[in-house]
Formats: structure tokens, C-alpha cells, sequence
């Protein structure tokens, strides 16, 4: 719709993980590395953490098109939430084995264990990536940890990959998956960007597609998508279109702040709570400590008169009360600095 109006080949911000668009910064070129690391190096189980909508699946499609274009084999399962006969099933097709090996856990492990050995002899890589892994049940986790077994004495004949978001790591300090958990050798995490990274992360984009990002958005647009995605890249992704349509609708170009803030405001994305003056904000919390004083005291009897006081007793001046108004704000009196960001 919009691709011609801002000079783009293609849509730069599609939601599918497609590698060309990957963005390495640097927690995601360090995740990268100890993913091609597990793989590569046979070291059996390495975790990959990140939160929704930070780049996992996208980081792993780039590893896994990488090294099939390589000769190698990895079985990649995205949606695990499969009983037990239907991940055999699975694993009999992404390693075509027989189909009795679907039917069979012995006839399975029999038939994966001899391709798994003649690939390892051929040195060619044979791996197992599974996605969205915090939704596995903990029979399927357990069938994972029993693969992760087959060995040689020397290397890890079947390296795996589990990929998902924090509630997987929480899953694994759970008692029942302490053995699943001391087999991870390596672990890694994705986290939100920050702002210089999404701007980095949007013009990479733009220019992928063919695009200048100086004449599609304005850096203070920039910074009010950082703001309202909290970095986080599938977010931006959604913004950034959206954006894009509108100022196209609009012939904006290039998309300046309040169309960013409409669309923002339309997906219900990262409300901001309103700016209070320093001397409105002060006004207010005093106003709320006075409504937070319990009532005075029911007053009581007056006690019967002192006994008469010596002269020179009598004679010192008496200090004035201090009323409860001017000790709550005295402090408002004495003069302050303030800074405006």
C-alpha cells in the first residue's frame, strides 16, 4: 500500500521472521553465537530466554537457514504442545525414519540412534530446535531430556535447542526438572532494546527495504515509538506500520511525532501518565497530607490551676505555639533549584 510513497521494494516491517531483517545488536549477536556454539559443537542442550516479542524465533530461523544451506539436518518444532505419540510422530518425519518408528519408542530410538551415528561419522549436523518451549508439558520435557542422552562417549549426538520465554526458565526450577535443567550447557538471553538499538533496529529496516530512514520518520517519532514499545521489536514492528499507513493516508512524509502518538493511542500501546508542574506536583502532595491527619482529639477537662510559680519563674516570656499549618509548610519557604528535562 505504502511501499512506492516512502520508496520501499517491500513492506519493512511485516511481523514474520524473516532473517534478512535481523538486527544484531549486541545481545543478539551474543545469543547468535552461543546458539551456532551449541549446535556446532555438540554440547547438548542450550536454553535461549527472551521475553515475547524479542527476536527468538527470528534469531533462530537464522540459524537454522544457515546451516541447512550447510548439509545439515535440524528438526525445527514451533508449536510443542503435542502429546507423546504425536512428537514421535514428529521426530519420524523431521528425520525420515520408518513409519513404524512413529508407532514404536523403542523402534524410534533404535532408528534415530543409527542416522544419528552415520551423520556424526559423515561430520555432517544433525540438531533438534524447539520454539515456544515454556508451552511444552512436562511429559514432552522429559522425552527432550532422554534424547539429550544420546551420546557417544566423546559428543552429543543430537544437540538441542529450547527457545522461549521467561516462564520456561521458572519451569525448570521446579523439582521434577532438576535433570533436565543440569543438562544445559549453555544459556542465553534476549532482552528488550534500548533506544539507541530501536532506532538502529528501524533503520535497518527501512533500508533492507530499499528505503532512506531520514525521509520516513522523524527522530522525535523515533523516540515516541522507542517510549511506547519499551524496546521491545515486534512492538515496534506494529507501531512503525501503522505509522506508515497513516502518513500515507495523511501524504505525511516523513511521519512526524503525533501520527506515532495516534496510532499509539489506538493500540492501547505504553500510556504515558500525565506531566504535573513541580509547583502543582508540591501543592498536591501537601494537600494530600493534610487530608491524611486524623481529626483532632475530643477536647477534655481543663486540669485544676497550677500552684503559684516562683517570680523569676513567672517573669520568662512564653514561647508562641507553632501551628500546625506553618510546620507543614515551612519547607515550601526556603528556596529551591529545579531542573527541567
Amino acid at each position: 500500500m505504502y511501499e512506492a510513497f516512502y520508496g520501499f521494494r517491500e513492506r519493512p516491517f511485516d511481523l514474520t521472521p524473516n532473517p534478512r531483517f535481523l538486527l544484531l545488536t549486541g545481545k543478539h549477536r551474543e545469543a547468535l553465537s552461543n546458539l551456532q556454539y551449541g549446535l556446532t559443537s555438540r554440547r547438548g542442550l542450550t536454553l535461549l530466554i527472551g521475553d515475547a516479542g524479542t527476536g527468538k524465533t527470528t534469531l533462530i530461523r537464522a540459524v537454522i537457514q544457515d546451516y541447512e544451506k550447510q548439509g545439515a539436518v535440524i528438526a525445527y518444532l514451533n508449536n510443542p504442545t503435542l502429546s507423546r505419540p504425536e512428537f514421535y510422530e514428529f521426530l519420524t518425519q523431521a528425520f525420515d525414519l520408518s513409519a513404524r518408528a512413529a508407532a514404536s519408542k523403542a523402534a524410534l530410538l533404535s532408528e534415530l540412534s543409527q542416522v544419528l551415528d552415520r551423520r556424526h561419522a559423515a561430520g555432517l549436523m544433525t540438531g533438534l530446535v524447539i520454539d515456544e518451549a515454556q508451552a511444552m508439558p512436562d511429559e514432552l520435557l522429559e522425552e527432550v531430556r532422554l534424547l539429550a542422552n544420546i551420546e557417544t562417549t566423546t559428543d552429543k549426538l543430537l544437540p538441542i535447542v529450547l527457545a522461549g520465554q521467561p516462564e520456561l526458565a521458572d519451569r525448570l526450577n521446579q523439582v521434577s526438572l532438576r535433570q533436565l535443567k543440569q543438562r544445559v550447557a549453555l544459556r542465553c538471553l534476549l532482552l528488550a532494546l534500548d533506544a539507541k538499538e530501536t532506532a538502529e533496529y528501524i533503520a535497518g529496516r527501512i533500508r533492507v527495504a530499499g528505503g532512506n530512514s531520514v525521509m520516513v520518520f522523524t527522530r522525535q517519532a523515533v523516540d515516541s515509538i522507542y517510549d511506547r514499545s519499551g524496546g521491545i521489536p515486534r512492538l515496534i514492528s506494529v507501531i512503525c506500520d501503522n505509522a506508515l499507513i497513516s502518513g500515507f493516508a495523511a501524504d505525511r512524509r516523513p511521519v512526524g511525532r503525533d501520527i506515532v502518538e495516534d496510532v499509539c493511542r489506538d493500540f492501547d500501546l505504553g500510556s504515558k501518565a500525565p506531566t504535573i508542574a513541580p509547583a502543582k506536583a508540591a501543592v498536591s502532595a501537601a494537600r494530600r497530607q493534610l487530608q491524611a491527619v486524623p481529626a483532632p482529639p475530643a477536647p477534655v477537662p481543663a486540669p485544676p490551676a497550677p500552684a503559684a510559680r516562683p517570680a523569676a519563674e513567672a517573669a520568662a516570656p512564653a514561647q508562641k505555639p507553632q501551628t500546625f499549618a506553618r510546620s507543614l509548610f515551612e519547607h515550601f519557604s526556603i528556596k529551591r533549584r529545579f531542573s527541567i528535562f
